[in-house]
């Protein structure tokens, strides 16, 4: 990564996954000095490969960040290694702090931190997350299609994930783990062939680095090879909070997002957020796309700014001439 990082730009972009690159590529082809600041944590570094992405089907995470890295920097834009510690002012003067004591100012600022994904406590769930442990049967389904699948049970969304997994099984089992079950949920379970079990989860269970199966807690284990887990989904956007933006919960109940009209636009002027720390069901593309859209706003309001600002000084300087002439009209008549 370049470790340039000047005093200014007119872009800082915080997240260097797919919807940062995305818009830093398209702020910097529009000719902008862009910063992006990357902590290097993507949420999807565990995953083998990149699904749903048209053209780069299967691409592992890593190689499909650098070489969005690589674009970015080959049309001018800084991307540097580090964490945002804060960001404050207002449109037009940000102050971005970096967690390493180096400070940057942005007339604009694009947040594409992502999110974090909170899992429920139970032993050997976390360990393989990404790998048989999973959450989007878009991203990972025809990865695992008819295996044993499993489903536990978090919240409001894990019912939905159930159904939606038998697409790619006909062998799927819902650990509904002490959650209660509304009649038509169960309804809807039965008519998909979803086998529901009521007993609370105790562990998760691997043999030769691979899944096992749930080990419930009155001892008996149900074999599985894959387990969908919708975690809470919390955003990575607590260095805004100088600048009064919070997280707040999304309308699904699936966590936490950081609230944005459809263009990015945040509730403060000047910042924009992309990705999934405003869309949390977004995948690779989707957030790829936002992110593009938003750097595209940003940009068109940059030039009407800068618009604005000249046109300000030309009725300024309109103004106070008249002014001068005034004075001398009056000047003329002994006034």
């Amino acid at each position: 990564m370049d470790e340039r990082v000047e005093d200014v730009y007119e872009v800082v972009v915080v997240g260097g996954g797919a919807a940062g690159l995305s818009g830093a590529v398209t702020l910097a082809r529009a000719r902008r000095s862009v910063l992006v600041v990357d902590a290097g944590e993507p949420r999807n570094a565990p995953a083998n490969g990149v699904h749903g992405l048209l053209g780069r089907e299967g691409t592992s995470p890593g190689a499909l960040l650098e070489r969005g890295r690589a674009e970015a920097r080959s049309y001018g834009a800084h991307v540097v290694r580090g964490r945002v510690r804060s960001v404050e002012g207002a449109v037009g003067a940000f102050v971005v702090h970096l967690e390493d004591g180096r400070t940057v100012e942005a007339r604009r600022v694009l947040v594409t931190t992502g999110l974090v994904d909170q899992l429920p406590a139970v032993p050997g769930l976390a360990e393989r997350w990404g790998r048989d442990v999973l959450h989007c049967p878009y991203c990972h389904g025809w990865e695992v299609r008819d295996r044993p699948i499993g489903v536990l049970a978090t919240g409001p969304m894990s019912v939905h994930q159930a159904l939606m997994f038998s697409q790619w099984s006909p062998d799927v089992v819902y650990f509904a783990n002490g959650l209660p079950l509304e009649t038509d949920q169960v309804e809807r379970l039965a008519v998909r062939g979803v086998e529901v079990v009521t007993g609370e989860v105790a562990a998760v269970e691997t043999v030769d680095d691979a899944l096992r199966g749930v080990r419930l807690v009155g001892g008996e284990l149900v074999e599985r090879r894959a387990l969908a887990v919708a975690g809470r989904m919390v955003a990575r956007v607590d260095f805004l909070a100088p600048l009064g933006l919070v997280p707040e919960p999304h309308p699904s109940g699936m966590g936490e997002h950081l609230p944005a009209d459809a263009t990015g636009r945040s509730a403060v002027a000047g910042v924009w957020v992309a990705g999934n720390a405003t869309d949390v069901a977004a995948q690779v593309g989707a957030a790829g796309a936002a992110g593009t859209l938003a750097a595209a706003q940003i940009n068109a309001d940059l030039i009407t700014s800068e618009i604005d600002l000249v046109l300000a000084d030309r009725r300024a300087f309109s103004a106070g001439s008249e002014r001068e002439a005034a004075a001398r009209r009056r000047g003329g008549h002994g006034l």
